[in-house]
């Protein structure tokens, strides 16, 4: 599975089996994650057998079950870094699926209490990434369309199309798809509108979109 497949194949899974995570896959993860530590400003922690994380009343209504694992990202408390934490997310998402594994983003409904994370004084955990071997692989969601999302941009080149294409099967919370692209020449702008978590869902989207056009053809506005 290439990472293109892993977009079409990744789905939201809150419940996961018991069945132990190889370490050869956690691995791989923090292998990605010490790579996206020498580009980001993020700091990401994996934590494994952690039952209490979402033992709460909030995941419980949200039918997480035997979600024991997870990726904590965090950042500065003084700096705003919402997008970076969806783009790079995702990239760490999207491993979990080429892995095998399946996932969830969770902002809210993980107990920020009672938890294996080590946060430091001058930090703040932004959101958490739940994995593992899923019951199910997910259900696909009710999508807006291409003109739903674009302005302006009915005679774009392919790879913008494709680009999208693929930032339409982006996770957002609520799934409200709260983004616009727009194109001009080989720039293209990318505008959040109002919604719950739209900072951390334009950076997932971006990635989505990234992977998909190629970045070699267009600079961001």
């Amino acid at each position: 599975m290439d990472i293109l497949q892993a977009v079409q194949a990744r789905h939201s899974v809150r419940a996961y089996t018991t069945k132990t995570i190889e370490k050869e896959k956690i691995n791989a993860l923090q292998q990605e994650i010490n790579d996206i530590k020498q580009e980001s400003t993020l700091n990401f922690q994996i934590v494994t057998n952690d039952p209490d994380a979402f033992n709460t009343m909030t995941a419980h209504y949200g039918k997480f079950s035997n979600a024991v694992n997870y990726i904590a990202i965090l950042g500065d408390k003084s700096e705003g870094q919402d997008t970076e934490c969806g783009y790079y997310g995702e990239r760490l998402v999207l491993l979990c699926q080429m892995l095998g594994l399946n996932t969830c983003w969770v902002a809210l409904t993980y107990n920020k209490k009672k938890n294996k994370i080590n946060i430091a004084p001058n930090e703040k955990l932004i959101c958490v990434i739940a994995f593992g071997y899923g019951v199910s692989q997910g259900n696909d969601h009710k999508r807006k369309s291409f003109e739903q999302v674009t302005k302006n941009a009915q005679n774009a080149p392919d790879w913008f199309k494709k680009g999208v294409e693929y930032a339409l099967l982006a996770p957002t919370a609520l799934n409200q798809q709260a983004f616009r692209f727009s194109i001009n020449g080989n720039k293209v702008k990318l505008q959040r509108r109002l919604g719950i978590y739209t900072k951390i869902d334009i950076g997932i989207v971006k990635y989505h979109f990234e992977l998909a056009a190629d970045k070699t053809n267009f600079v961001w506005e």
